[in-house]
């Protein structure tokens, strides 16, 4: 008897359905075009949250919220770089996660999504050998991020294009991460800790770690001429295309059409970058239709989400910790969701070990 779980329904939510047959991602009653045409970061959080929490509803009040737990994070991080010494930075989000303390679910949710940032850019500076900057609380979210990270007011097209990214991947069903956020909450165990849980989950790179092996890819095959060639003798050796196909959908993945438009919009920061992720994606397509006729291997988010990211001037070591500071906002409704419920999560295995001597057991456990 071979049992997983691909099938099973682990929680009802209101938060968003991914429809792998049509290709459709929904969020709260929204596309995902229609989402991201009409709310940045705080007004996304706050549809998230407010579905379940209706404090949390209002996008000015939890921006203004969203500073202040930036400046509180800010607190800690000198504390928790000296701890991180030497992690990378995946590493230095899960540990500073797990390091805060807050009062009460609202604040929890607040100080957890609003130190994903101040965290990533910290680590990102030291990496570079340059103390941390300040997050300014007047500032949205997004724009704080790279002014930490650049210690300069960032250009507005770059905000934005973040912001469509962060606001794309904000939530995605019952994937890894958030299943394990909800498992911990289950427990009655605090945000904090759920969303600690969900940054180990996501570090693992069969979930989080496809966007910068997109751009070793393309540094590997250097030249748009060389694209089918290249793509050819990569699945001749058996090996995986990486930003093409997945697990969920069957057709072509809807965030990678809202990145590849957000990527159009910044405009082609390196033409020849541009022109050799169009080569090598064309030619993937192509030669994936041939050998695997009956399957669709389309292009899926992690392509656009490389290429976005390079062009918005993130480093490919920060991608899976900039994933973090998007899909924290899933987490957190998730875990809010959970808690709600008062139910433990805690499902079934079956044993397929040696069993005691005896008939009459024997007969039962495999009955």
């Amino acid at each position: 008897m071979s049992v997983t779980m691909d099938d099973a329904v682990a929680a009802e939510t209101v938060l968003s359905r991914v429809d792998g047959e049509g290709g459709r991602l929904v969020v709260r009653g929204l596309d995902l075009e229609d989402l991201v045409a009409g709310h940045g970061f705080e007004a996304t959080a706050a549809l998230l949250w407010g579905a379940v929490d209706p404090g949390l509803g209002d996008p000015a009040a939890v921006a203004t919220r969203l500073g202040a737990a930036r400046a509180r994070a800010f607190g800690r991080v000198p504390a928790i770089l000296a701890a991180t010494d030497g992690l990378a930075p995946i590493d230095v989000l899960r540990a500073g996660v797990a390091a805060l303390s807050a009062d009460g679910d609202r604040a929890a949710v607040l100080l957890a999504t609003a130190a994903m940032p101040v965290l990533l850019a910290a680590t990102a500076r030291r990496g570079r050998g340059l103390a941390p900057v300040a997050p300014d609380p007047a500032l949205g979210q997004v724009a704080d991020l790279l002014r930490m990270l650049d210690g300069a007011p960032a250009d507005p097209a770059r905000v934005r294009a973040l912001e469509v990214y962060l606001v794309t991947v904000a939530d995605h069903g019952m994937n890894a991460s958030t299943f394990a956020a909800r498992v911990i909450a289950a427990t009655a165990s605090d945000p904090l800790s759920a969303v600690a849980g969900a940054i180990g989950a996501l570090k693992g790179p069969l979930h989080g770690g496809a966007p910068g092996p997109v751009l070793d890819m393309l540094d590997a095959v250097g030249d748009p001429a060389d694209a089918d060639a290249w793509i050819a003798a990569a699945l001749a050796r058996g090996e995986r295309l990486m930003g093409f196909g997945h697990r969920i959908y069957r057709a072509r993945d809807p965030r990678a059409d809202v990145l590849k438009a957000a990527l159009a919009d910044l405009g082609p920061r390196d033409p020849a970058r541009a022109a050799l992720a169009e080569a090598v994606e064309r030619a993937a397509r192509t030669a994936l239709a041939a050998r695997y006729p009956g399957r669709r291997l389309d292009t899926n988010v992690e392509f656009y989400t490389a290429l976005l990211l390079e062009a918005v001037g993130i480093d490919r070591t920060l991608f899976t910790p900039a994933f973090a500071v998007g899909r924290v906002l899933g987490w957190t409704a998730h875990v809010l969701e959970q808690r709600a419920t008062g139910r433990l999560i805690r499902p079934k295995s079956h044993y397929v070990g040696p069993l005691p001597e005896g008939d009459d057991y024997r007969a039962a456990a495999n009955g």
